[in-house]
């Protein structure tokens, strides 16, 4: 039976502090007030200094409330029924469906053993031809997708929750608008996903704790489901909102603040969730796609910036698209060598176009006059944009391929485009009149 403690030292925002014995970092603790019953977490330790975050705050809460420690982490149970259901960050049903208490699993523990690991040799398909063609996705990779405030970042992981070619998806919701989370709910549930979803949802009006636990809690039931073999994609946002949930606790611990007011371990705290990604070598695996919001536009903000030495790549939002440049999936390579033979050269070819059509762009901007060979990369940008780059474009990496011949031959004749002969024989539209569209 674990002890009870009467006494609160002091009580600072939603964090109290007392003395206590034989506790353990992130352990939960019950506090029992007038109000009733609440939930926290120990979030710090020093010596018999015992600091706990309350889940539903502190108002209300009085020196002389008990406070019971429980003797363990946060646990989240773990079954085939989490599948089609929506929880809170606490993981409490959010959806008025049963309360789920069987099998319970801690959250938060440390990253696979390497010698558990394979390398990535697995395409994730996701019917994007920004992503699958040009960035492909690639099974056990880490992926943030940058995006300033305002971009369509939600619809787009919404769009990928509904397309990719995985068994589970585990949506994992920090500081969501409630209108943002009735999108997904609502979109999930229409299109017919939500039967392989698990949702854990931290709104903004939800308690600040709640939003540092949905990563953890998202990771720990989608490593239990790839040890059952199963292929899952985390997609999670937005990091930022996550980030700040860090630094609102640590400004409360008065800790010393690092760079624009975040905490120093900023960098390890993200990486410990971002190093769950995992293909296992004799069970599944457990894809990341994290949305992380760049305040101002600013990829030297602290969030973007240590994100971008942990991970594998990145995506670039940018006025509603996946931008060409700038966007990298560092893993492409493992597995565009294996779709198909002419893969990597659309990638390549179409991609240098692009280019050329941005300096055409400009050119014409400034008022140059237009060579017939500016106009070809004008009628061909337009294409490119409208036809590959719209996220409303839906189509398999296989049409998506012929697409891109198809783009080029209406636009080019084959010796402009640099690509080798053997490839033109094989994958150059023939026939006058080919259609180009999807």
């Amino acid at each position: 039976m674990r002890r009870v403690y009467h006494r609160i030292e002091n009580i600072s925002g939603n964090v109290i502090n007392l003395r206590a014995e034989d506790v353990t970092y992130r352990e939960l603790a019950e506090v029992t007030s007038r109000r009733g019953m609440s939930l926290a977490q120990v979030i710090r330790l020093k010596g018999d200094e015992v600091s706990l975050q309350v889940f539903a705050g502190s108002r209300g809460v009085a020196t002389d409330a008990q406070v019971r420690f429980l003797g363990h982490t946060m646990r989240v149970p773990f079954s085939d029924s989490l599948l089609g259901r929506i929880f809170t960050g606490g993981s409490v049903p959010r959806d008025k469906g049963p309360v789920l208490s069987d099998n319970l699993i801690e959250i938060g523990g440390p990253p696979v053993n390497p010698v558990k690991r394979i390398i990535p040799s697995k395409m994730v398909r996701t019917g994007i031809p920004m992503i699958d063609v040009f960035n492909t996705l690639v099974e056990s990779q880490k992926l943030p997708i940058f995006a300033a405030a305002g971009e369509p970042y939600n619809q787009l992981l919404a769009r990928i929750a509904l397309q990719a070619e995985v068994d589970i998806i585990i949506l994992g919701g920090m500081g969501l608008k409630y209108d943002d989370y009735l999108y997904f709910r609502d979109t999930l549930d229409e299109q017919g996903a939500l039967a392989r979803t698990v949702m854990f949802v931290h709104t903004a009006a939800d308690p600040v704790v709640e939003c540092l636990l949905v990563p953890d809690i998202s990771l720990a039931v989608a490593e239990n489901f790839a040890l059952a073999g199963k292929r899952v994609l985390v997609l999670l946002t937005d990091m930022t909102s996550f980030a700040d949930a860090l630094k609102e606790i640590a400004i409360t611990m008065e800790q010393i603040p690092s760079n624009r007011g975040y905490p120093g371990d900023l960098y390890s705290q993200l990486a410990s969730r971002y190093e769950k990604a995992v293909d296992f070598d004799t069970a599944g695996s457990i894809s990341i796609l994290a949305a992380t919001t760049m305040p101002g536009d600013d990829v030297t903000h602290p969030v973007p910036d240590n994100t971008g030495y942990i991970t594998e790549g990145q995506f670039y939002l940018r006025d509603g698209h996946i931008e060409p440049f700038g966007s990298l999936s560092r893993l492409k390579q493992q597995v565009n060598g294996k779709t198909r033979d002419d893969h990597r050269t659309i990638m390549n070819t179409m991609i240098q176009l692009f280019a050329a059509y941005r300096e055409s762009l400009e050119k014409l901007a400034m008022g140059f006059r237009m060579s017939p060979w500016d106009e070809k990369l004008l009628k061909y940008g337009k294409r490119f944009e409208h036809e590959m780059m719209d996220l409303s474009v839906n189509i398999p990496l296989e049409q998506a391929l012929d697409l891109g011949w198809a783009i080029l031959a209406d636009c080019f004749e084959p010796m402009e485009t640099g690509i080798h002969s053997s490839l033109i024989d094989k994958f150059w539209p023939k026939a006058a009149g080919v259609e180009t569209n999807p």
